[in-house]
């Protein structure tokens, strides 16, 4: 049986996105996986805010600028950090 208790499935997507933060600046990182509810992003855990602050983030590289979403986040861990999108 199954202990992941997630309400949204991840899917595995590789994609750069731009962190902005006043206490981090911007860091430019790359997602490892994607649900409706956020992202996971690989980053330097030790040059970003904590757990609970709201960022503001971005996707790169497309044909047309992305939107830019707010994000909590939720957990950090070695080699990156969860983000929940702000609804």
């Amino acid at each position: 049986m199954s202990t992941d208790n997630r309400r949204y499935p991840r899917i595995p997507v590789r994609c750069r996105v731009l962190i902005q933060h006043a206490s981090c600046g911007e860091v430019l990182a790359q997602t490892r996986d994607i649900s409706d509810g956020g992202i996971f992003i690989v980053a330097n855990p030790e040059v970003m805010p904590p757990v609970g602050t709201e960022v503001r983030g971005q996707v790169q590289g497309m044909l047309v600028d992305a939107p830019v979403v707010d994000m909590i986040i939720v957990r950090i861990e070695e080699g990156g950090l969860g983000l929940k999108f702000c609804t």
